[in-house]
């Protein structure tokens, strides 16, 4: 029997490449992100055979492109990547996104003493942010969202 569970990694699988470069880029960006970006360094100098001292010595776009072009990362590392992927390019849909579920929200971060959404609302808010994003975007943000909180999000189309 296969595991069909979506996970960071998994998804990092199935991002394209251009999304995977994106949230790369946004990765090495962070800078509340030092023991992953170290963690990836690492993994970068271990699968192109460079030291890791060369790779921390890149730049943000060489380690971005070298990052995006694994296949796989770690849970902790695609997990981060996709986090603030979003919150650095994304804002606007999620904002969008939670604007229509009715859901309190501070430049697309939900405020923490907001309720969960009505189960019934997904479908109609993500039918209206998808005419409104593109739709790779739109799917890769549904996809995280049910990675981080299946219990929440697990019902969204």
């Amino acid at each position: 029997m296969t595991d069909t569970t979506l996970t960071p990694s998994r998804l990092w699988k199935r991002m394209t490449l251009d999304q995977r470069q994106r949230a790369a880029h946004a990765f090495w960006q962070e800078p509340e992100a030092a023991d992953d970006q170290a963690q990836a360094a690492l993994l970068i100098a271990q699968q192109k055979k460079f030291r890791a001292k060369t790779v921390i010595s890149l730049d943000v776009d060489r380690k971005a492109r070298h990052l995006a072009s694994l296949a796989s990362l770690p849970e902790n590392i695609a997990a981060r990547a996709l986090i603030v992927y979003h919150l650095a390019e994304q804002r606007p849909m999620m904002g969008a996104f939670l604007d229509a579920l009715g859901i309190a929200h501070e430049n697309g971060l939900i405020k923490e003493d907001s309720a969960k959404p009505d189960a019934a609302q997904l479908a109609p808010a993500a039918r209206k942010i998808s005419t409104q994003f593109p739709a790779g975007d739109v799917r890769l943000y549904f996809d995280t969202l049910r990675c981080q909180d299946p219990e929440t999000w697990g019902a969204l189309p």
